[in-house]
């Protein structure tokens, strides 16, 4: 218990969000090998920056790099990670980094403000199960709240407010029947919802894995995933660059495009291959790692379920209007 409470200082720069506040980190990348021709000349391959945060999603990513995809492609990446979306959206429209790593509600939110931003490779999906997936609205076992309604009165805690948890949750919520504007979030970091829920500072968390798992250690019980519901098959984040620098690269953009595609496929089919690379760039215990729930990583972003995010983010007021999806979605 000792080591599973420890992660959370550790772990205090995650952030699902993809807009929370944070720079990038000068300390923590990883870069492919370089490659060899068929005679054993050295190749050059191409050098390509990627914005990541510290958390499950990202792991094809890292798979992919350590299992020689990219340098497949011809790619040689360097992860730098973030604590956010707020580090890593200018530093791609600045051409300090090539691709970047964020949810789909601040892509959304970032292109109807006219930031030329497109997606080019999944992230982390939903399971689909809403008592089985890597995020979860987490309560005490005596708190009263059983259900999705019960939430209507109740203080719940998101890291990022105004965003892809808060939404998903409220429109919940309002599907079961409940006053979705009497549900009252607060924002806090995700390593400090567990003691401000017990000691009853908020009655529900909205939690991300590894903090589902570390939450259900303290004795907490989950409600049910905002990410398997209310939307279908929910592609909860991806990896996008800008319009200009796709433009300027085409081919390295579908190199990149194509390398994550199979990472992703191979993270999929191996799971446990995708927990092992977790220590390489989280301060995860192997006792939590072994109990955590995964996302999907799943080849194709789930056009309808950006759809249904544009929906809510329009109906909850976080965009005026629901910008060009042709634009933002990966090109066919």
């Amino acid at each position: 218990m000792k080591k599973i409470k420890g992660a959370l200082a550790l772990l205090a720069v995650l952030s699902l969000a993809g807009c929370g506040a944070g720079s990038p980190s000068s300390g923590t990348a990883e870069s492919s090998p370089e490659g060899t021709s068929g005679s054993g000349a050295a190749t050059a391959l191409e050098k390509v920056e990627v914005g990541v945060i510290p958390i499950v999603d990202v792991a094809p990513i890292y798979l992919g790099v350590k299992e020689g995809i990219f340098e497949k492609e011809g790619l040689d990446v360097k992860l730098t990670l973030a604590q956010g979306g707020a580090a890593i959206v200018p530093a791609i429209m600045s051409e300090q980094m090539d691709f970047g790593f964020s949810n789909v509600t601040s892509m959304i939110v970032a292109r109807s403000k006219s930031l030329p931003l497109k997606m080019v490779a999944p992230g982390g999906s939903s399971t689909g199960d809403t008592k089985a997936d890597f995020a979860s609205v987490m309560t005490k076992p005596d708190s009263g709240i059983k259900e999705i309604k019960d939430l209507v009165g109740k203080k719940v805690a998101v890291n990022t407010l105004n965003n892809i948890s808060d939404s998903t949750i409220s429109e919940a919520v309002k599907l079961a029947g409940g006053d979705y504007k009497k549900v009252h979030f607060v924002e806090m970091g995700f390593p400090d919802m567990t003691a401000q829920l017990a000691a009853g500072n908020v009655d529900a968390m909205a939690a991300v894995e590894p903090f589902v798992t570390i939450s259900e250690a303290d004795g907490n019980v989950p409600i049910f995933s905002n990410y398997a519901e209310p939307v279908d098959d929910l592609t909860v984040a991806v990896y996008f660059t800008s319009d200009d620098y796709i433009k300027k690269n085409p081919e390295t953009a579908a190199k990149f495009a194509r390398a994550m595609t199979e990472s992703q496929k191979f993270a999929d089919e191996n799971p446990e291959k995708a927990k092992a690379v977790l220590p390489d760039y989280t301060s995860l215990e192997p006792e939590v790692i072994e109990k955590l729930k995964m996302p999907r990583y799943y080849t194709e972003v789930n056009e309808a379920s950006i759809e249904k995010i544009a929906e809510i983010s329009l109906d909850r007021g976080l965009i005026e209007k629901i910008p060009d999806l042709t634009a933002l979605l990966p090109s066919k």
